[in-house]
């Protein structure tokens, strides 16, 4: 059964290629990556690139928000100022109510910044700084509790933290929630800041490439971390020629805590749920939006649920080399790029990725193109074999 579609009214996205929708339209034409050699300054010392965001220390809480200080809650206040996209959530509370109004955000770390630098200055002198607060900051809930309280919104409000499928998950809650007449609108959307637990972390799996990533290449030896943040407000579809969530589908691998199926069984079931919802086969697809993390196991394990489902026609690319991996931000920020490309009849290379490995045979576009592009399929597979697609498109065209 094809579901109803959800509008998408306003978003907004701030990540390593600027702040707003305007700035990640241009480097995306331009082919100007935001990815630099790693200058964050707690954990400077590993040797890999970064998409790290100009602005964000120098961003402050208003004043009644001091206690929720976090760079993550930084992040989405500069991001809720981008693309009138506060404004936008301030008419949909007044036409709707805000209870009736739902806030749901992905994030993979949350404020664990704060939490961290706290007990690195426990160790110099015995105690945690007065200042920090695990509720208002590294907690998941204070994510989605911080942007409630900031929008002025009483609806449902919840977290999701599936790792690089968060935010990408929140449009399937959306929907479900929509449909069942709970809300009338919802805020989506996920922001995840750097920290050292992923920068750490993911250097210690060996997953980390010390240039700038390279989807698909044969030579491809890992992730480029980014940090990002972006928002949409989805509403039930009532026509128009506007942009629309057409389908999604959720799956788990169960298959390993840190490595996707070989075969991309849970990956090829999300995309074919997607594409179910949606009521279109394959062929109705002209872009899809790769997860795309450059690293050798999920490359090919993508590769081959694409191609197995698609064949080798569907023109596809992965923008990691752009951003750099934004983790539980990932989801809305290919859901962003999906939207321009839809809007902008664009397909974006694969950044930085110079010769293709001949195991792999999806149709990967190493330049631009541009053409017309009615539907986008989303892909965003997080760690521990949690995955999601998202199908985007203008549904008075079908």
């Amino acid at each position: 059964m094809p579901i109803t579609p959800l509008a998408i009214h306003a978003y907004t996205l701030v990540s390593a290629l600027g702040l707003g929708t305007a700035a990640t339209l241009r480097a995306l034409i331009d082919g100007h990556s935001g990815l630099r050699p790693n200058d964050f300054g707690p954990a400077a010392g590993i040797d890999t690139f970064i998409g790290r965001i100009d602005g964000v220390e120098a961003q402050p809480l208003p004043e009644e928000f001091a206690p929720w200080e976090c760079r993550n809650h930084r992040l989405a206040e500069l991001t809720l100022a981008q693309d009138g996209f506060y404004a936008a959530v301030t008419a949909a509370r007044d036409r709707f109510g805000p209870d009736r109004v739902a806030l749901l955000v992905g994030t993979s770390t949350s404020g664990m910044l704060s939490g961290e630098l706290a007990y690195r200055a426990r160790y110099g002198t015995g105690q945690l700084p007065a200042e920090f607060s695990y509720p208002h900051s590294q907690e998941l809930a204070a994510l989605s509790q911080y942007l409630q309280l900031r929008l002025g919104l009483a609806g449902p409000a919840w977290t999701v933290s599936t790792a690089c499928s968060s935010s990408a998950k929140v449009f399937a809650d959306a929907h479900r929630l929509i449909s069942a007449g709970v809300c009338d609108a919802a805020v989506v959307g996920g922001v995840d800041s750097l920290c050292l637990t992923t920068l750490y972390g993911f250097s210690s799996l060996e997953l980390v490439s010390r240039r700038p990533c390279r989807p698909w290449d044969i030579g491809r030896d890992g992730i480029s971390i980014g940090e990002a943040a972006g928002f949409a407000l989805l509403t039930r579809y009532e026509g128009g020629s506007g942009l629309a969530l057409l389908g999604y589908g959720e799956s788990s691998d169960a298959y390993h805590m840190s490595t996707p199926h070989p075969e991309g069984i849970g990956a090829r079931l999300a995309m074919e749920q997607a594409l179910a919802q949606a009521a279109v086969g394959p062929e109705a697809v002209d872009y899809i939006n790769l997860h795309g993390t450059a690293t050798r196991a999920n490359d090919r394990s993508e590769d081959r649920a694409v191609t197995t489902l698609f064949g080798s026609g569907v023109a596809a690319s992965s923008t990691k080399g752009w951003t750099g991996h934004t983790l539980g931000a990932a989801g809305i920020t290919e859901a962003v790029v999906s939207w321009l490309c839809i809007e902008h009849d664009l397909m974006p290379g694969s950044l930085n990725t110079e010769q293709l490995d001949p195991e792999l045979h999806c149709h990967l576009l190493l330049e631009n193109e541009r053409r017309p592009v009615a539907r986008v399929l989303s892909n965003s597979f997080g760690f521990g074999g949690s995955n999601c697609a998202l199908l985007f498109g203008r549904p008075e065209w079908d």
